[in-house]
C-alpha cells in the first residue's frame, strides 16, 4: 500500500507539468500574435527622432548619404549615350575609387533604355563596393515644347514611367531611395520651361498664377508619392527641388513625400538652409546636387584647391546638421556632390568638334563662387570641371577614360575618416 505522501507529491508534480506547458503555449501564442499585429520595419525609411530631428534607416542602422552624382558620359560622346550598356562597364572603374574614397551612394538623374543594363549597375556597385543607387525622373521637365503639368494624357503618362520604373528596380538591393524631378519647381515660376492651363491663362495676377501652377505640380508630386508607397513600401520618396523655392507650397500640397531632396549652389556656406526648411516644410533633407568646379575663370587654369576649399567647407556644415550633430538643426540625411566626374560634353552638347575639347568657357555666374567671380561679365561657373576625378583623353585604363582623382577626391576623403579634425583646405586669395 502506497502512502498518502507518495500520491500528493505525484500530485503536485502532474500539476506542475502542466503549469509549465500551459505556460509554454502561451508564450508561443503571444510570440506568434505580436508576429501578425507589428508590421516588418522597411528595408529604407525615415526616423523621427524629437525636435524635428531625423534619420535615415538602412538595414536597421542610421545612414549617412555620402554621395555622388553620377553620369559617366565619355569623352566625345553627350547625353544621348546610354553609359548604362556601355560594353567597358565603366562603374566597375568608378565603383573601385569611390569606394576607396568612402563614397557609400549614387545618384542618376534617370535610368537607362535597357531595364537588365539597369539592373546589373545597381548589382554591380552593390554587391562588388556597397555602393547604393539613388533613382530619379525628370518628370518630362525638359520635354519640347514644355512639361505639361495641367495635361490630363501628359500627367498620367508621366505617372505610367514614373511608376514602371519604381515596379522594375524596387526590389534591387541596392536601391536606396527614389527622387521626383530635380528643378522642376522654376517651371512653375515661369523661368524655365514655362507651362500654363485655359485656367491660368484667364487669371491676369501673374502672382496668382504661380500659386495655380504650384498646387497643379505639388499636387501631382503627391499624388505621385502616394502610389509610389501603395507599390514599394520599403524605399522613401523625395522631392526634387531647386532651392526652397515655393516649398510653401509643396507643405500644402505634397505632405506625403517622405523628404526634400534640394539642388543648392551657396558656395562656402549653406546659411540659414537647414533651420528655413524646418519653419517651411519639416522634412528630411538631402543635398542632392551641391558642389565646386575645379577652374578658375578668372586666372583661366585648373584650381583644384578652390573646389577642396568650397567642398569640404560645404560638408562640415553638412555634418553639422545631421541628427547627431550639436551645432545644427539635425534634419539632414547627407549628400550627394555634383559630381564624379567630368563631362566633357555639357558646354555646347549640340556641337560635334566640342565633344573631344574640355571647354573652359563658362556657362554661367554665381557670386557665392567668390575666387573667380571677376572673371569677364563674371560669368565664372564651369561645367565642364565639377568632377572630383579628372578623366583623360590620352589615356584609356580597363577602355574607359582614364579617372585622374583631384585634391577634392583626397580631402573629402580624409574629412568622413575624422569629421572632428580641424579643417586643412583654408584658401587665401
Amino acid at each position: 500500500m502506497k502512502s498518502s505522501t507518495n500520491k500528493r507529491s505525484h500530485a503536485s508534480e502532474v500539476t506542475g507539468h502542466r503549469l509549465l506547458l500551459l505556460a509554454a503555449c502561451g508564450l508561443l501564442l503571444v510570440v506568434c500574435f505580436s508576429g501578425f499585429s507589428k508590421k516588418p520595419r522597411p528595408a529604407v525609411y525615415i526616423k523621427a527622432l524629437k525636435n524635428s530631428r531625423y534619420q535615415l534607416i538602412v538595414a536597421n542602422r542610421p545612414y549617412i548619404v555620402k554621395g555622388v552624382c553620377y553620369n559617366p558620359i565619355p569623352i566625345g560622346l553627350n547625353q544621348d549615350y546610354d553609359w548604362w550598356s556601355d560594353p567597358y562597364k565603366p562603374w566597375l572603374v568608378d565603383g573601385k575609387l569611390m569606394q576607396e574614397m568612402g563614397i557609400n551612394t549614387i545618384r542618376v538623374y534617370r535610368t537607362g533604355e535597357n531595364p537588365e543594363s539597369v539592373k546589373q549597375v545597381i548589382r554591380d556597385l552593390y554587391e562588388n563596393f556597397g555602393i547604393r543607387t539613388i533613382l530619379g525622373h525628370w518628370l518630362g521637365f525638359w520635354e519640347y515644347p514644355c512639361p505639361l503639368y495641367g495635361d490630363k494624357e501628359f500627367h498620367e503618362r508621366i505617372k505610367k514611367e514614373v511608376l514602371d520604373m519604381v515596379a522594375a528596380y524596387k526590389d534591387e538591393p541596392g536601391v536606396l531611395l527614389w527622387i521626383l524631378g530635380n528643378e522642376n519647381n522654376y517651371s512653375c515660376l515661369g523661368h524655365v520651361n514655362p507651362w500654363s492651363t485655359e485656367e491660368i491663362d484667364r487669371e491676369a495676377d501673374p502672382q496668382k498664377q504661380k500659386c495655380l501652377r504650384a498646387k497643379i505640380y505639388y499636387s501631382f508630386i503627391n499624388e505621385l508619392a502616394q502610389e509610389i508607397h501603395k507599390l514599394d513600401p520599403d524605399h522613401p520618396v523625395a522631392l526634387g527641388n531647386g532651392e526652397l523655392v515655393m516649398l510653401d507650397a509643396a507643405k500644402q500640397y505634397s505632405p506625403d513625400v517622405d523628404l526634400v531632396a534640394c539642388i543648392i549652389y551657396r558656395g562656402k556656406t549653406f546659411g540659414n538652409l537647414f533651420k528655413s526648411l524646418k519653419v517651411t516644410f519639416d522634412k528630411p533633407l538631402l543635398l542632392s546636387e551641391f558642389g565646386a568646379d575645379a577652374y578658375d575663370a578668372l586666372k583661366q587654369k585648373e584650381a583644384q584647391d578652390m573646389q577642396a576649399f568650397f567642398l569640404e567647407a560645404q560638408w562640415r556644415q553638412i555634418y553639422d546638421n545631421l541628427a547627431a550633430g550639436k551645432k545644427g538643426e539635425g534634419n539632414c540625411v547627407g549628400g550627394t556632390m555634383f559630381e564624379w566626374s567630368d563631362e566633357w560634353w555639357k558646354h555646347n552638347p549640340v556641337d560635334v568638334e566640342s565633344l573631344r575639347t574640355h571647354d573652359t568657357a563658362s556657362n554661367w555666374s554665381n557670386g557665392s563662387y567668390y575666387f573667380d567671380i571677376e572673371a569677364p561679365k563674371n560669368m565664372n561657373m564651369n561645367e565642364e570641371w565639377f568632377g572630383l576625378v579628372g578623366v583623360s583623353a590620352d589615356e584609356k585604363e580597363s577602355g574607359i577614360d582614364k579617372r585622374v582623382p583631384r585634391k577634392a577626391y583626397y580631402v573629402i576623403r580624409e574629412f568622413w575618416k575624422n569629421p572632428a579634425a580641424k579643417k586643412k583646405t583654408e584658401k587665401k586669395r
